[in-house]
């Protein structure tokens, strides 16, 4: 059935339940109401002598020779010994022998009784303690079974003919339900395979807000993740065309030049020294590239961690990089942090951090390890110029480029890294200079 459709599906669910509804009434609700007719009739049987023996005259002839009814009741007075007595027509000799029997053995003044006699239920109660013309007797108190299957029959006629209008008329609104719960979802198919298939421009709307609401939603938000993320690579995919096109060009034409013994700087070295550097520049790029590359693919698949110290890291960094600029003056204020993370990755954020301080910085970098409760707040500061605040808030995008900037991809490494970590990256203007803030949560 799962091949089927589902408002197929769910009207055959609908329809099933039901049915099987039905059939647990038709099979139950006869023997419920016999086994609830069953103790009425005793005890319209036993209200019936309580009746008789309260108000009534048990000593009277009368009380003896003419039987009493009421309604679906009827009452013999019969002796314990006398073997002259008057009986129903409706009772068998050996049966009302046997009730002597019965209630000489009895040890509660009342007790309920049935039997079947001429393929008919008899159910009696029997009562002792009474005194007909100074003899001892029990009144014989009885109920066929024909007035309980009447009932039984009545009222299962009744709820059958119910039953089969609930679940004709049933049919329409459970066709109307299925159609109702499955249609939202077909427009929803057909959104999704527009978004299969790139044609993600049209926005997916549900004017609802249950599961298949919610379903919807998140849809809409997947559709609009995609559409971001494939104009980011559009754009990725241009700049990266424009950031590689200036070396490769200037190779080519100093390499051509060199070739047609023509030398653009004055002389075969320093004409070789520009394409040497315009390589080395086109080599980096690539690097990047491919570590944010890696960097994304890293985010699809669970990292590798370990604990190390963040300080000695930070340290050890500094000492490596900072004979690029020998005259600065560098400030380092390192508490000892411990964190969990992939040192690769932090070695990669700390590399970038310092390069692109070293870039700005006029006189001095500081850097400062600090925790607290809740974090450890790693900050890079140099005194070079402020960001422009226009582009504060992509700062950390790909291609971004400020004042000074190479290739506007070693801050959004420096993200990514950040964000694979659960830490939070970010760059304010400060007084004479500008700081670059990384917080890493202590649950790493």
């Amino acid at each position: 059935m799962k091949n089927k459709s589902l408002a197929f599906q769910i009207w055959i669910v609908f329809s099933g339940i039901l049915l099987v509804t039905s059939l647990l009434l038709v099979i139950l609700f006869p023997t419920t109401l016999r086994g609830f007719f069953t103790k009425e009739i005793y005890k319209t049987i036993e209200n019936e002598q309580l009746v008789l023996t309260e108000y009534g005259n048990p000593d009277n002839n009368e009380l003896v020779r003419d039987k009493k009814k009421d309604r679906s009741v009827s009452h013999v007075v019969v002796p314990f010994q006398s073997p002259f007595f008057l009986y129903s027509d409706e009772l068998p000799l050996d049966f009302i022998r046997q009730t002597q029997d019965l209630a000489a053995n009895q040890t509660n003044s009342t007790a309920r009784y049935e039997k079947n006699i001429k393929d008919q239920t008899l159910f009696y109660v029997i009562r002792k303690n009474l005194t007909v013309n100074g003899e001892p007797s029990y009144l014989l108190s009885y109920s066929w079974d024909s007035y309980r299957n009447d009932l039984v029959f009545t009222l299962f006629r009744q709820l059958m003919v119910v039953m089969f209008i609930v679940f004709l008329l049933s049919w329409i609104p459970s066709i109307w339900l299925a159609r109702y719960l499955s249609k939202p979802l077909v427009k929803l198919e057909k959104h999704v395979k527009d978004i299969s298939e790139q044609a993600w421009h049209e926005p997916v709307e549900v004017d609802r807000n249950d599961e298949i609401g919610k379903l919807g939603h998140t849809i809409e938000k997947m559709r609009q993740h995609l559409v971001r993320k494939d104009e980011a690579q559009q754009t990725l995919l241009q700049n990266i065309s424009h950031d590689l096109k200036t070396p490769v060009m200037v190779i080519r034409g100093y390499a051509k030049s060199v070739n047609d013994g023509i030398f653009p700087k004055g002389d075969l070295t320093s004409t070789m020294d520009v394409i040497e550097e315009e390589s080395e520049k086109l080599e980096k790029k690539i690097k990047d590239l491919l570590y944010l590359t890696k960097l994304d693919f890293l985010s699809t698949r669970k990292p590798t961690k370990a604990l190390f110290r963040l300080d000695q890291l930070v340290s050890d960094e500094v000492e490596r990089i900072k004979w690029a600029k020998a005259e600065l003056n560098w400030q380092l204020r390192l508490e000892e942090a411990q964190i969990l993370g992939d040192v690769e990755q932090w070695e990669k954020l700390i590399e970038n951090l310092l390069e692109n301080s070293l870039r700005y910085a006029k006189n001095v970098i500081s850097i400062s390890i600090t925790k607290t409760n809740q974090a450890t707040l790693l900050r890079f500061w140099n005194d070079g110029p402020s960001i422009d605040e226009g582009i504060m808030e992509q700062l950390f995008e790909p291609f971004q480029k400020g004042h000074k900037g190479e290739f506007g991809i070693g801050l959004s490494i420096v993200k990514r890294i950040a964000d694979l970590h659960g830490a939070k990256v970010w760059a304010v203007n400060e007084e004479n200079g500008a700081a670059f803030y990384t917080e890493i949560p202590l649950a790493l």
